[in-house]
């Protein structure tokens, strides 16, 4: 871990989802490709539907890529695939011990630029639902990353001041909205849009380095 990530002991922790808790890389992007292959649009690469991500959640995504307004039914259509492919999803190594490790003695949530319906999809797949207090998707804010909306709702839901929580995130627009909000901005240095040059206010290694932040000692390197 470096930097020294503030002062004080924080009282609530808060995760993006893909590319932080979870390598997704390849079954959202599969979903929407599927998705509009299914509805007959110009069928995306996986790089270019994760390139979409900053724009936001499902709904915003799906109409950019059939480059018109989608329907209820062709959203459902989406999760349906998601729900399909999750079974592919993989928790990073490390992050269930250090979930476990705060789980019942630090408020966690989640808030991701993905819907709330896709998080839970792919959070019960993996195996990792019950450990969050909140989760908050990017369909239930107005304004995406780098805003501070999503990461100040998640403190509300766990009745914590931003102030006093971290926010982890691969992106630099996760570091960004951790900031604009008043967390500390926790880089996941293992995700796959993890940048060195983004302003973080500490930099993780692996999962475990977040224990000592809460007064907990880091475990062993994950395998």
């Amino acid at each position: 871990m470096s930097g020294d990530g503030g002062t004080g002991v924080p009282r609530a922790l808060v995760w993006d989802m893909d590319g932080t808790l979870l390598d997704s890389g390849e079954v959202v992007p599969d979903a929407f490709v599927e998705t509009v292959r299914r509805l007959g649009g110009a069928t995306p690469s996986r790089a270019e539907v994760v390139e979409l991500y900053a724009l936001g959640p499902p709904r915003i995504m799906l109409s950019h890529l059939l480059q018109r307004p989608c329907t209820e039914e062709e959203l459902d259509l989406y999760h349906h695939a998601l729900a399909d492919t999750a079974v592919g999803a993989v928790v990073y190594p490390g992050i269930r011990a250090a979930l476990d490790a705060l789980h019942g003695s630090v408020p966690l949530a989640v808030f991701t630029g993905a819907s709330r319906r896709a998080a839970r999809i792919l959070l019960s797949a993996t195996g990792l639902a019950d450990h969050f207090d909140a989760v908050v998707g990017g369909d239930e804010v107005a304004r995406q990353k780098p805003d501070p909306e999503g990461v100040l709702s998640a403190c509300r839901h766990l009745g914590v001041s931003a102030r006093d929580a971290v926010y982890a995130g691969d992106a630099p627009r996760d570091l960004l909205a951790a900031r604009a909000a008043g967390a500390r901005a926790a880089a996941a240095g293992w995700g796959h849009q993890y940048d060195p040059g983004a302003p973080a206010d500490l930099t993780l290694l692996t999962p475990d380095d977040l224990l000592p932040l809460f007064g907990r000692p880091a475990g062993p390197a994950p395998l």
